[in-house]
């Protein structure tokens, strides 16, 4: 039976290296519509969790993780030599960036040395974690075929971007369309058919640089555009307008015009890193990426911008930072998650304490925090907590959270996500970016 058979038949094994969130919510994907599916994680806690049915991932419930373990669909291992039973082989592993913001390609070359090991003939794997174009052709092809196996002939070799938006219970993915780049046309077809059992719609591409770059472009989009509604922000904060109407009245116009909101800075594991990746591969070709580190540089003085905000908040009430008690609403990178990677909330938490805050913080998907050589732990947000506050700041705007009662209860609210639209605020203590 052929790789394709085994697929339309959903006989074929499916190995996943990295239970992170990517990982974690495709496998249990995969599993969900019957393939046996096995991921390979060098975190014991992960593989204990998913073993036990135990989700860490906000958009994978406990009950479907459970299903999939108990059907036997989906079990988890650190035993790395079981990837020569896999049929196909998804690598979904970290790519964050270096001390020197380059690219980090460490995990991407420890699962390929992992498959290298085990590749046999007929096997597809797929890279999905977003990296610099030429990955896929320029490390992991030749690192592969020293086996003696070819691409295209005697396996198949593709990448194929995730695209996942954690949070987002509409778009899932079983409802966003799949891109997939093969190193052959017949690569290209093997992993449709595979992600065609998942995906609304799969689209190929003529090659994997192609799937790369279509990554870094959603999301280097996002970035330069995120970073023009900050922009926006600070220029409406100085003519004295309010940069969340002007948004929003934008907004009603039916054409050329898409929405984007300010907030204190970027966060998790795609917008904050991914340009980043794509201006470091265009300098080394000798083009100067202007756009994108404009974009970088306005986003990533936002917790700067922030704290200032504060700080003169707290001035025309008579107080300073130092010495003031700073309670942070939200820690997470974006609402309604448990992820803190990148999240702007750490620098601006650490610039807090430096200048001699208080910080406590609520966030109910984040127990505990740690910041530099501190540890944080969440506190219930009782009245008595947003009472004794000499601000209330808010950075993510979790949709648990009263905004109201944060109004009406604490002194002064610093909300840097217009979570408080529509509150009425007759005693002015609402400071919005």
């Amino acid at each position: 039976m052929t790789l394709r058979e085994r697929i339309a038949s959903v006989t074929a094994n499916v190995g996943v290296l990295g239970l992170g969130y990517v990982g974690l919510t495709e496998a249990v994907a995969l599993a969900s519509v019957g393939f046996r599916v096995t991921g390979f994680e060098v975190d014991r806690a992960r593989i204990d969790a998913v073993q036990s049915g135990r989700s860490y991932i906000t958009d994978v419930p406990d009950e479907e993780l459970l299903w999939a373990v108990r059907s036997w669909n989906l079990t988890a291992t650190s035993e790395f030599e079981r990837l020569r039973d896999m049929d196909i082989v998804l690598i979904c592993v970290p790519t964050p960036l270096g001390k020197t913001r380059a690219p980090d390609i460490s995990y991407i070359l420890a699962a390929v040395d992992a498959i290298q090991a085990a590749l046999r003939p007929g096997q597809l794997v797929v890279l999905e974690s977003t990296t610099y174009p030429g990955t896929t052709t320029e490390v992991v092809l030749p690192a592969l075929e020293r086996t003696g196996l070819r691409a295209g002939e005697e396996f198949h070799l593709c990448f194929s971007p995730e695209r996942l938006n954690p949070g987002d219970r509409q778009h899932t993915v079983f409802t966003v369309p799949r891109v997939v780049g093969g190193v052959t046309t017949a690569c290209t077809e093997v992993a449709t058919a595979l992600f065609a059992r998942i995906a609304s719609e799969v689209i190929g591409v003529s090659s994997p640089q192609t799937a790369e770059m279509v990554k870094l472009l959603e999301n280097t989009f996002r970035a330069v555009n995120v970073g023009l509604a900050n922009e926006m922000a600070l220029l409406c904060r100085a003519l004295g307008a309010d940069v969340w109407e002007v948004i929003d009245a934008a907004a009603t116009k039916p054409f050329g015009f898409m929405p984007f909101y300010p907030g204190p800075g970027l966060g998790g594991h795609c917008i904050p890193v991914d340009p980043l990746y794509l201006s470091w591969k265009a300098r080394i070709k000798g083009f100067e990426p202007r756009f994108i580190d404009l974009a970088h540089q306005v986003n990533g003085a936002m917790p700067r911008v922030v704290v200032s905000l504060l700080a003169e908040a707290l001035n025309e009430r008579g107080r300073s930072v130092n010495g003031s008690r700073i309670l942070v609403l939200g820690v997470t990178y974006k609402r309604d998650v448990n992820d803190v990677r990148e999240s702007p909330a750490l620098e601006i938490v650490a610039d807090l304490v430096r200048r001699g805050a208080t910080v406590l913080y609520h966030d109910p998907y984040v127990p505990a925090l740690s910041v530099g050589a501190r540890t944080l732990e969440s506190v219930a947000l009782e009245d008595a907590v947003l009472q004794d506050a000499d601000c209330a700041l808010i950075l993510t705007d979790h949709s648990a959270v009263d905004y109201k009662r944060v109004v009406e209860t604490a002194p002064l609210v610093v909300d840097t996500r217009n979570a408080t639209a529509g509150v009425v605020d007759p005693d002015r203590r609402i400071v919005r970016l």
